[in-house]
């Protein structure tokens, strides 16, 4: 069985390359697809992305994903700090998930120090931008290991 990953970006993240690039840099969130389509390739690896600003829909995509994907990297954005949905949708399904975000969240505001999603995710990467998403999808794969047929 190829291994599959889904990417699943929560809200602004469409805005990425204009959104406040002090913090969040000038790649966009296209070109983080690119860069994971390119490593992706190299590692005989299936992506699938998906964005949303909208709770209900990113957690149908994670119920979605049972039984088609191997994993999740999960950018839920500041959704992160606020949704208990988001982290009981995560529970509930057997699939790990590797929490993303582009900017270090523990050296901001207060507030987004706490991570709902790191209650049930296997690891937490942040603070490395668009290069994040790539040591994510290591990090996952390497956790997930060989998928025998």
């Amino acid at each position: 069985m190829k291994r599959s990953l889904l990417i699943l970006n929560g809200p602004n993240l469409n805005l990425l390359g204009t959104r406040q690039p002090e913090v969040y840099g000038s790649t966009t969130l296209k070109d983080i697809e690119n860069l994971c389509v390119a490593k992706a390739s190299a590692l005989g690896v299936t992506l699938h992305f998906e964005q949303s600003n909208h709770e209900g829909k990113l957690i149908d995509a994670i119920h979605a994903a049972q039984g088609k994907h191997n994993g999740i990297i999960l950018n839920a954005g500041a959704y992160t700090h606020t949704s208990v949905a988001l982290m009981d949708a995560i529970a509930s399904v057997a699939l790990p998930v590797v929490e993303l975000h582009l900017s270090n969240i523990h050296a901001r505001e207060t507030f987004r120090h706490k991570s709902y999603i790191g209650r049930v995710a296997v690891g937490q990467i942040c603070g490395f931008g668009a290069a994040g998403y790539p040591l994510a999808m290591d990090a996952l794969l390497s956790h997930i290991g060989d998928i025998n047929d």
